[in-house]
């Protein structure tokens, strides 16, 4: 039997990752903690101390782990019982179109909508934000068992997939390696899908990939705001703007939700540990570590902090918006007079190849307009880095933590040695979202070359940038 080193590697070593990222940032010792800045002088037992070692099963929780199915059962429910428009997906290999019905905006709006009322009731007392803070780790380690369990069971019930099914299932093309830990990781079935009593049929792939991951990420952040107004009394600007933009992009993914149809994600890949893991796991808990930073480490940016951060994310959204609104336009109604005046290569397979507008400046330029946004994330955090004061009592400390030049209000904490240190943890996004659009536009490339040959190529020379134009 073969074996994957790679897809092993990654799926042993990325959950690793979203603990170290809890452990070596928290509230207990500093962000990084202490011992870290020391290697030398570093030993197991101090480190434990520094983060809080649980112990392994402390990384467990009976209680957690039914408040997060519960969460998962409510996502279904609300799936099922909310009025939703019903699409068909793109043609598939073996004929037929897929249909799915799409409600997540008012799901999570009527989910945000419970959480707005309890909070009014209860303040930063509500139960769903203390839980949130005071599991942390927990929930990521059932979350983790959520996706590990999903990828398991789409995995061998992919074998019972046969050809000229009346459910209209196949297997990914690049799914059936022959490799079983390669083909569980990258997923073997293309659109997994069950039919539960009630529920009806629920599309595996379609609902991991907006519904409880991407909730959870804002539902994350106002946990984090919560925290920060109940440890200092106020809610800085930094921490209210990651969270109102990293909102926005939620919803307007939610809102635009039937445009995931024509994703890599929907109509290429299979359903394995790599999506399930990504969406409800990886997303929420490393897509929030910046919210989670500054509800320790308060930073205010200001006015002009502000401005500027916001000039950057508007320009940022205009690019990656107006670039697939154009791209949707166009592939529902190339005569809508908004794309009509676009210029086209027409395919031997009857697909058309935009080449003037958005699309003719990069070919993948929706990519460009989506990490601009993911700066601005990052930014408000600073010059990141704090040391947790082992005092009880609070001091106002003038350590500057941004580099628009606020300083963070009365805190416990101080920078210290530790100042800059902490953009390992805080600006890591940035830097793992350019390495994962990067490995996405290539993917694309490669499909597409595959799919269209000789008139890909064509394109490739009238388009010639990847993602930023006259760059790269």
């Amino acid at each position: 039997m073969k074996f994957s080193f790679g897809a092993f590697a990654t799926s042993l070593g990325l959950p690793v990752v979203c603990y170290l990222a809890t452990f070596l940032c928290n509230d207990i010792s500093g962000c990084p903690v202490p011992s870290t800045l020391h290697p030398s002088s570093l030993t197991i037992a101090k480190l434990k101390e520094e983060i809080g070692w649980p112990g392994f099963q402390g990384l467990i929780s009976t209680k957690v782990t039914a408040w997060v199915l519960g969460y998962y059962f409510l996502s279904l429910v609300l799936q099922a019982a909310l009025p939703g428009a019903v699409y068909e997906g793109v043609e598939l290999s073996a004929g037929g179109k897929l249909k799915y019905k799409f409600n997540a905006f008012s799901s999570a709006l009527a989910m945000i909508g419970v959480a707005a009322a309890g909070t009014f009731v209860q303040g930063t007392d509500f139960p769903l934000w203390t839980f949130i803070w005071d599991n942390y780790t927990q929930l990521i380690t059932v979350n983790l068992g959520v996706a590990f369990s999903l990828a398991c069971f789409v995995y061998a019930r992919s074998f019972s997939v046969k050809a000229g099914n009346k459910e209209r299932r196949e297997l990914a093309a690049g799914g059936h390696s022959g490799n079983l830990v390669y083909d569980w990781f990258i997923g073997r079935e293309l659109n997994p899908r069950v039919t539960l009593p009630v529920f009806g049929t629920i599309d595996i792939k379609a609902f991991c990939e907006l519904r409880p991951g991407m909730l959870g990420w804002v539902l994350l952040n106002l946990a984090f705001c919560a925290h920060q107004y109940k440890v200092y009394g106020f809610i800085s600007d930094s921490i209210i703007f990651v969270t109102f933009f990293q909102a926005l992009y939620v919803f307007d993914a939610l809102y635009m939700e039937r445009a995931i149809l024509t994703t890599i994600d929907i109509t290429t890949d299979g359903f394995g540990f790599m999506l399930a893991f990504g969406d409800l796991a990886w997303l929420p808990f490393i897509y929030s570590l910046q919210a989670r930073y500054l509800a320790v480490y308060p930073v205010h940016l200001g006015y002009s902090g502000l401005a500027s951060l916001f000039a950057v994310q508007a320009f940022g959204y205009y690019v990656f918006r107006s670039a697939n609104n154009e791209k949707d336009r166009f592939r529902t109604n190339p005569q809508d007079p908004k794309v009509a005046h676009l210029k086209y290569i027409e395919t031997k397979s009857g697909s058309k190849l935009l080449i003037s507008g958005w699309w003719g400046m990069a070919r993948h330029i929706n990519y460009l307009g989506d990490w601009i946004m993911a700066w601005t994330y990052c930014l408000p955090t600073g010059i990141a880095g704090y040391m947790v004061q082992q005092s009880s009592s609070l001091t106002d400390y003038p350590a500057d933590g941004s580099i628009f030049g606020g300083t963070p209000t009365r805190s416990s904490v101080v920078q210290g040695e530790a100042r800059g240190w902490g953009m390992t943890i805080t600006y890591f996004y940035i830097v793992y979202f350019a390495i994962l659009l990067i490995h996405r536009e290539m993917r694309d490339e490669e499909k597409c070359m595959k799919k269209y040959g000789e008139d890909w190529e064509a394109y490739r020379k009238k388009v010639p940038w990847r993602l930023i134009p006259y760059i790269y």
